[in-house]
């Protein structure tokens, strides 16, 4: 039986030498859902990915994927046999024809789904006959894709599925992903493709410099984030800190927040303290990225000044 909540972790840790890739994160993904893993290059996305697959062990902290705890040599190999894993690199034969790789793959499950791996071959007009070095990068992609679904593993984890496809091949993947949870497949994708996420994910973990920023259903994050500006007619008040306000930017006349939740209580607190224009806008998910990650650089960025003034 396929537990609730496919991945778990608690303060999972990562460090190489001094640098921590990976820092007390923690999350949770839920069964048959797709969930956008996202970062940017260096947050920690491919050492999180690496220790869910048993590839390298935590510093500390602990995980589970699919029930099966990822620290315990034995259990993450009964891992590795209910997930499929597509990375940026494939790993496939190159020396193999496309059938060659297919009947080799084949001859490793029990439960291959031959109606899969037949419906998948048609819809992707992957050539039979031609090697697999001799394919492009989005073939590449698709046969990858096609291996891991015939054997309809529990989770599918993906890091950067689209990249380098044509328009026409990002369409085809993501119509395949969207259909994967209804067959009782769980997606885990990372991705740079803000777009992408936000047309087909169920579920947002949002990670930077290794710590969790954000873990909410794409649903919450529609109904509850909003920006809020606020317009006096003299110099912006000082507002007191509130739930729900994730970033709060003052100039001049001008206070603009972005809320995560209680957007109409902070409205009227800021008509309770003068404010004569008030507005409440929705929010995309690729703006709540860069609020969370920029906000983040330029905390580190004064701490750091802060830090070579008291040297000086």
């Amino acid at each position: 039986m396929i537990p609730e909540r496919v991945i778990q972790a608690s303060n999972l840790t990562k460090d190489y030498g001094s640098f921590r890739a990976v820092n007390c994160l923690n999350c949770s993904v839920r069964s048959e859902r797709i969930t956008g893993f996202l970062g940017r290059n260096g947050a920690g996305k491919s050492s999180t990915i690496k220790m869910l697959l048993g590839m390298v062990a935590p510093t500390s902290g602990s995980g589970t994927v699919l029930g099966h705890r990822i620290s315990d040599p034995r259990e993450s190999i009964e891992i590795r046999r209910k997930i499929a894993y597509v990375g940026e690199d494939k790993g496939l034969y190159g020396y193999m024809t496309v059938a060659q790789l297919i009947r080799f793959t084949r001859s490793f499950y029990t439960d291959w789904q031959p109606a899969i791996e037949k419906k998948l071959l048609a819809e992707y007009r992957l050539p039979s006959d031609r090697k697999v070095k001799a394919l492009s990068k989005g073939m590449r992609t698709k046969l990858a894709l096609l291996l891991a679904l015939s054997r309809r593993p529990s989770l599918l984890i993906l890091d950067e599925p689209t990249e380098g496809l044509d328009p026409v091949s990002i369409e085809e993947l993501l119509q395949t992903l969207v259909s994967a949870p209804a067959n009782g497949t769980t997606v885990f994708f990372s991705s740079h493709q803000l777009s992408e996420v936000e047309r087909i994910a169920d579920d947002i973990l949002m990670i930077d410099r290794g710590v969790t920023v954000l873990d909410m259903s794409l649903e919450q994050i529609r109904e509850n984030y909003r920006r809020i500006s606020l317009g006096f007619s003299t110099t912006a008040p000082t507002l007191e800190p509130l739930l729900g306000v994730e970033k709060m930017r003052q100039d001049g006349r001008q206070i603009t927040i972005l809320a995560s939740s209680n957007a109409d209580a902070i409205a009227q607190l800021g008509r309770e303290r003068g404010a004569v224009a008030v507005d409440i806008s929705p929010i995309n998910l690729r703006e709540i990225f860069l609020e969370t990650v920029q906000d983040r650089n330029r905390q580190d960025q004064q701490l750091h000044r802060e830090h070579e003034d008291a040297l000086v």
